[in-house]
């Protein structure tokens, strides 16, 4: 087992052209042999995860490694993977006995307890990590194994949230006015869906719709429609074209969905794995309406997605995979790019808040829904049929 460890450690060093010394013991933190982003759940406070250092080898003599936490390798992390990670703030996390030892016979060091003493100051929605790095090897113990210098402890915390009901008494549309239309070239949809029931093929059940002032350009989501593999099968009725799922949903648990565009292919991303992809059209979707449910004639009662909904994001640019795998919990509301962001945890009213202060807040007093398929918008107060959830179920590790 150890040897495996070795060879894939050497074959990474050789990829990335690190000059190792394959002659010296190899030394690096330990859990970092695939990949250097660990989880650390905080489920209590103060929260402690035991960092040690492994040798390729075991060593002649004891070896003294020092190990730090450094935030300024959180930048240069980012800027080569693609990731929105920020640095925990230093008064939140402390290390403790960070001068650990490998023994002479041994290659598993002593451990080092990095401490997350509080999360005062912490960003709602921004993923947090504390990079440990080794900072000195004393003596002439070994060498650092570069692509394992340094371990980045993810803190996860369960987070419990309000999410939206649907009611289909709801479903309607909000329409922004003018001065906020918004083209957009590029662009990712998400939302977070939780459903009670599916229906067959055909049995059609729409979530929602993002899409111009007269329906133009629609990004258009629902379950159920003729020509998927199922009633559990999402399509993504997009510019110009549509996109089924891969993926079954199943009922009574959350998922992330992410749909990118950009500027040439449409991707669907399912809890942060892309699913499923479509070519562009190239065409801008101007945005200004939004809406909830299917709300037309009388098909928002046969057409109601039974179910809840959260964390609906609209993004100027296409994101990255990375840039969705951190935003199960939510995202910075002051992300670059980010156009409006509804959490939809209010918990009370019937206003749907944009939390980037942008200006697109929902008001449900004030939507406009086809009564009579005719084409012309009446105005409805929808205020009351808004209802909020939040028990056992509505939650999730950040």
């Amino acid at each position: 087992m150890f040897l495996m460890v070795v060879g894939v450690l050497l074959a990474a060093c050789d990829s990335e052209g690190d000059k190792f010394d394959y002659e010296k013991v190899g030394l690096l933190i330990t859990g970092t042999e695939q990949v250097p982003v660990q989880r650390f759940t905080v489920d209590e406070l103060p929260a402690t995860y035991a960092v040690t250092v492994k040798a390729t080898r075991r060593t002649a003599r004891d070896v003294t490694v020092r190990l730090a936490i450094d935030t300024s390798l959180v930048r240069a992390y980012n800027a080569k993977h693609g990731t929105a990670y920020y640095p925990v703030p230093a008064s939140c996390v402390a290390i403790e006995n960070s001068a650990v030892t490998i023994g002479q016979g041994e290659a598993l060091s002593t451990a080092a307890q990095v401490k997350v003493l509080n999360t005062d100051g912490f960003i709602e929605g921004a993923t947090y990590v504390i990079p440990v790095t080794i900072r000195q090897v004393e003596g002439d113990g070994g060498e650092v194994i570069e692509s394992s210098r340094t371990i980045f402890l993810q803190i996860s915390r369960i987070i419990s949230f309000y999410s939206l009901e649907n009611n289909q008494n709801a479903s309607s549309n909000y329409i922004f006015p003018d001065d906020k239309m918004v083209n957009l070239t590029n662009y990712t949809i998400e939302f977070k869906v939780y459903s009670y029931k599916f229906g067959n093929v055909g049995d059609i059940k729409r979530v929602l719709a993002i899409e111009g002032k007269n329906e133009e350009e629609a990004n258009m989501f629902r379950f159920g429609e003729n020509g998927s593999a199922g009633g559990d099968i999402l399509q993504w009725v997009l510019p110009g074209g549509r996109c089924f799922s891969s993926t079954h949903f199943k009922t009574n648990r959350w998922y992330l969905i992410s749909c990118t565009y950009d500027g040439s292919t449409f991707k669907m991303y399912v809890d942060g794995v892309e699913d499923a992809q479509a070519s562009g059209t190239g065409k801008a979707t101007p945005f200004q309406r939004f809406e909830l449910g299917m709300s037309w004639g009388n098909y928002r009662n046969s057409q109601f997605f039974s179910g809840r909904l959260c964390e609906v994001r609209l993004w100027n640019r296409a994101l990255t995979a990375s840039e969705i795998s951190t935003g199960f919990a939510g995202v910075n509301a002051h992300s670059d790019g980010l156009v409006a962001y509804w959490k939809m945890n209010e918990g009370e009213g019937h206003i749907f808040h944009d939390a980037t202060g942008h200006g697109y807040d929902m008001d449900w007093t004030d939507t406009w829904r086809d009564d009579r398929e005719n084409g012309v918008l009446v105005p409805h107060d929808y205020s009351p049929y808004i209802k909020w959830i939040k028990d056992d179920n509505n939650k999730v590790a950040q």
